[in-house]
């Protein structure tokens, strides 16, 4: 009598399943990476925004003295777990030269958590962007530069 096989033998149910844990020891740290340079993104997209307004000050001979000031109504966004802005009456009153005038502590993934993205204006109304000096450079949105000092080296936007 000839019986047909039906279902799967334990063999290859294994070799499947060491298979799928193959790929997924490859697919979870690029994913961990990807998430963690998009949650920076994030952060500098929501403090890129406020340059405008930050530029209004200037234009207006105004001294930015706060968030609101420049549109950012919050100490924290939903990428940011502190904003600050750095205020130019003293330093450069006349130009609006400010190094980490609009910054970032990041938040979310544990690998950029705590670090710090900023924007600074030079007195020719350039803007760059800097990080803090542990920011990892895979973790970089390509605008910036990663830091060598408190806040960092600059990269010209």
């Amino acid at each position: 009598m000839n019986t047909a096989q039906k279902g799967f033998t334990l063999i290859e149910l294994m070799i499947v399943i060491a298979i799928i844990g193959i790929l997924a020891a490859i697919a979870i740290p690029a994913y961990q990476t990807y998430t963690a340079k998009a949650q920076a993104s994030a952060g500098l997209a929501e403090i890129a925004g406020a340059k405008t307004g930050y530029e209004v000050m200037v234009n207006e001979g105004n001294p930015v003295t706060g968030l609101k000031q420049i549109g950012l109504n919050s100490l924290t966004t939903k990428r940011c777990s502190a904003l600050t802005a750095n205020t130019y009456a003293t330093t450069g009153a006349t130009t609006g030269a400010a190094a980490n005038a609009i910054a970032c502590t990041l938040k979310g993934s544990p690998k950029i958590n705590g670090e710090i993205i900023s924007l600074s204006r030079s007195a020719d109304g350039i803007w760059s962007c800097t990080t803090s000096a542990k920011f990892a450079p895979e973790y970089l949105p390509t605008e910036c530069a990663v830091g060598t000092a408190a806040i960092g080296t600059v990269k010209t936007l």
